[in-house]
């Protein structure tokens, strides 16, 4: 099965609910009871992927190389972030994507 084809400045966007387990920790004991930028991190990732899943081929597969997230605001357990990825670069098989990740109109982080 052939993946899907797409061009620069597509957009998708992932939703994911802030939970007590996503919360700043370390050691077992909570530094900020808001959304980490380690959680952040695996959410940001799962958006750059879903270009991946919808590009690749029946029989590849990918591999994150590199994320880079300006955390500017907290988000709190039981909020949804949205996060909003755009398809910036495709050179051979490395997709690049940007992103914004908000808590309603609230500018999250982007990277």
């Amino acid at each position: 099965m052939a993946g899907r084809k797409m061009s620069i400045g597509h957009e998708l966007q992932h939703t994911f609910v802030v939970r007590e387990e996503d919360v700043a920790a370390f050691a077992g004991e909570t530094v900020h009871a808001v959304c980490s930028t380690f959680a952040l991190a695996r959410e940001v990732e799962w958006a750059g992927r879903l270009f991946v899943l919808e590009m690749k081929m029946e029989d590849e597969e990918g591999i994150g190389t590199q994320l880079s997230i300006e955390h500017k605001a907290p988000a709190f357990v039981g909020e949804m972030v949205t996060i909003y990825a755009c398809l910036s670069a495709l050179f051979e098989n490395n997709v690049t994507c940007t992103f914004k990740a908000f808590v309603g109109e609230r500018l999250l982080a982007s990277g």
